[in-house]
């Protein structure tokens, strides 16, 4: 019932919003709310925050444009049925790579292998020009078409977006819930008594990122798609400190809280520039995120949770009349 409340107004949106509130603000919310629910789902189940989920949205945009139509003459260029299943088994096996670098780190030492990682593949995505083309990367990465139009059209691409995020969070749901999600938990929880039992920790922690690349691959197709473009500015610092930001502000703790934080993220990134000058957006962010871990150290998400919960209890202890 609850996820009606959202997804029924989620669904009418597009018949009364412009162009602008749907592809700019919503859109874009949606898809970096993915990309950031596989960061807060690694965070939230196995207990590791991860840099480098933007680097795992980076590999299927990358991998969506080589194989696809683009306009810098570079890659080889394959059905769509084949180009966008491979573009997400690469995403997955960059996770899994990832996660077996990762599978003895927690706390600070995951966050600095992974942040490397990170790293590391922007400097070499702007340094490769047979794969990556370089610092300009690609450009006219455009979606397959729908009839006679195109899913990058405004509400086509939020109704795919809508799709695949509701998709995501159906597949977290499901995965936490299975033997291997329990023992994924199993790994976030006790490890040593995990080990003690005779089951092995590593296969699960690879298997979690595994996962989170294929939630953030998919992120990061849409997002190839959205910007019509995906060059090394998609997985530089930049993102990578966006995606943990949006995640934080929602609710590192609750991963559907990825899209209240993507949405909060994206109004006042659109919006800056009418409350101080564009150039101190990170000044801005910065007083925001501050304020929430402040006032809602959980996210926003946790809070709202709190909140209806004060009123219902309010509204018990209320006598009839």
């Amino acid at each position: 019932m609850r996820y009606l409340i959202v997804l029924i107004p989620a669904l009418l949106l597009p018949f009364v919003l412009t162009d602008f509130w749907l592809a700019q603000v919503l859109t874009r919310s949606l898809i970096l709310g993915i990309i950031a629910l596989s960061l807060s789902f690694l965070a939230t189940y196995l207990g590791v925050v991860s840099f480098a989920q933007a680097s795992l949205a980076g590999v299927a945009g990358y991998a969506i444009a080589y194989f696809g139509p683009n306009t810098v003459g570079i890659g080889v260029p394959l059905p769509f049925i084949v180009k966008l299943p491979l573009a997400l088994l690469l995403a997955m096996i960059a996770g899994a790579l990832i996660g077996f670098v990762a599978r003895r780190s927690r706390g600070i030492y995951a966050i600095m292998i992974t942040l490397a990682i990170g790293v590391a593949f922007f400097y070499f995505t702007r340094q490769n020009y047979v794969l990556f083309n370089g610092f300009t990367g690609f450009s006219g990465v455009l979606p397959p078409a729908l009839g006679d139009r195109s899913w990058g059209d405004p509400r086509p691409l939020y109704y795919l977006s809508l799709g695949v995020a509701i998709i995501c969070v159906a597949m977290v749901q499901g995965f936490v819930r299975s033997p291997l999600g329990l023992a994924v938990q199993a790994v976030r929880d006790a490890p040593g008594r995990l080990l003690a039992l005779g089951i092995p920790t590593t296969f699960p922690i690879i298997a979690a990122f595994a996962f989170s690349g294929l939630i953030a691959g998919s992120g990061g197709i849409l997002n190839a798609w959205f910007q019509e473009r995906v060059s090394s500015f998609s997985v530089g610092f930049g993102p990578i400190i966006d995606i943990l930001i949006i995640s934080v502000i929602g609710g590192l703790r609750h991963p559907t809280g990825a899209f209240v934080g993507a949405i909060v993220y994206v109004i006042l990134d659109i919006f800056a520039i009418d409350l101080i000058d564009r150039d101190r957006f990170n000044l801005l962010i910065g007083i925001v995120l501050l304020a929430i871990v402040v006032a809602a150290p959980n996210g926003l998400q946790q809070l709202a949770i709190d909140w209806v919960g004060a009123l219902r209890k309010r509204a018990a202890k209320t006598p009839a009349n």
